[in-house]
């Protein structure tokens, strides 16, 4: 898990925002299955928005677990979605470089 700046954290959530939700967390909650799901998720994309249908009250707690489980950084929690971000271990796949985010 990286340290986002104000301006990293900013520049991702732009790039966040025309992204529909890939993954969903519905009544079964955050399974082992939905944690492999965002894992492959973030090492295609990069960049991921989870939206949370049940269990909204612990989103936080949910989203941050997930985040560490799968090696990603939380960008922020809106609503009931939380983006998250993980940079591609293949450099050929890198979209996003964090440090010329502004």
């Amino acid at each position: 898990m990286i340290e986002l700046s104000s301006k990293q954290r900013h520049g991702l959530e732009k790039l966040a925002h025309p992204l529909q939700p890939l993954v969903i967390v519905g009544q079964a909650g955050v399974t082992e299955a939905l944690e492999k799901q965002v894992g492959l998720f973030l090492n295609d994309r990069e960049l991921v928005k989870v939206k949370f249908n049940a269990f909204r009250d612990e989103k936080k707690e949910l989203t941050l677990k997930l985040a560490e489980d799968t090696g990603a950084t939380l960008v922020r929690i809106i609503g009931n979605i939380a983006i998250l971000f993980k940079e591609s271990d293949d450099p050929e796949k890198r979209r996003i470089f964090i440090d010329r985010l502004k």
